[in-house]
């Protein structure tokens, strides 16, 4: 691990970076980044998925987080497995402090959410949250999707995802997104849009067998026209 030959990652986390890249398990696929593309990583720490899509093409990433802790760990995450990603701390939603005008070709949303998904690894979660967060929260989505969506290239993608098993912090908020932007559309590849939900017995559906024990995740791929 100390010497960049592996990383950990949860198996629904792992979705992501391949969604977004429409890698190699879409071969056939009409739309993929192709080197040197310019990636937005929006909420990025603690890098895993920014080094996962560094991983799967020469991309031009630039990875944000508002928290100067958190981005060390990005930066960490980077030096360990020899990547190289821009980095800057800043809120995502406040595109004048750190956006140059020139648009991304894909945008990765791991948006911040109630983490209800990860409530099998962190039972302390249920216990943190009060009764008024979904919305907060759902709020913060709604601001970092608007915010984003005019720095998306047209014909770029952006992939929405949340460790979230709450309606309210995916497809609602997907819906609404839609309603707002006529320029979006939804890119219909499994498990985009959908849920992953843990079983009673770790397993998930629809997307992964039950030997995977996934987190709860929501994702949806978005397409700008």
């Amino acid at each position: 691990f100390a010497e960049g030959d592996a990383s950990v990652q949860d198996a629904a986390a792992q979705l992501a970076a391949p969604l977004l890249a429409a890698s190699d398990q879409d071969a056939a696929a009409a739309w993929r980044l192709a080197a040197g593309a310019r990636v937005l990583d929006a909420c990025a720490a603690p890098g895993g998925k920014t080094a996962h899509l560094l991983e799967l093409a020469d991309l031009d990433v630039l990875a944000l987080d508002s928290d100067p802790q958190r981005l060390k760990r990005i930066d960490d995450t980077l030096q360990r497995l020899g990547l190289r990603a821009r980095t800057a701390c800043a809120d995502a939603a406040d595109t004048g402090a750190w956006w140059d005008g020139r648009h991304f070709d894909a945008i990765l949303l791991d948006a911040p959410c109630s983490a209800s998904g990860i409530v099998r690894r962190h039972p302390d979660v249920r216990w943190l949250r009060r009764p008024g967060d979904i919305a907060t929260l759902a709020g913060i989505q709604a601001r970092l999707l608007d915010a984003l969506w005019p720095t998306l290239a047209h014909g770029g993608r952006l992939l929405y995802c949340t460790c979230s098993v709450f309606k309210a912090e995916g497809q609602d908020q997907i819906d609404a997104f839609l309603q707002r932007r006529t320029d979006a559309s939804l890119v219909r590849r499994p498990p985009s849009p959908g849920h992953l939900l843990p079983l009673p017995d770790n397993g998930a559906e629809p997307s992964a067998p039950a030997s995977a024990s996934p987190d709860g995740f929501y994702f949806a791929l978005l397409q700008k026209s």
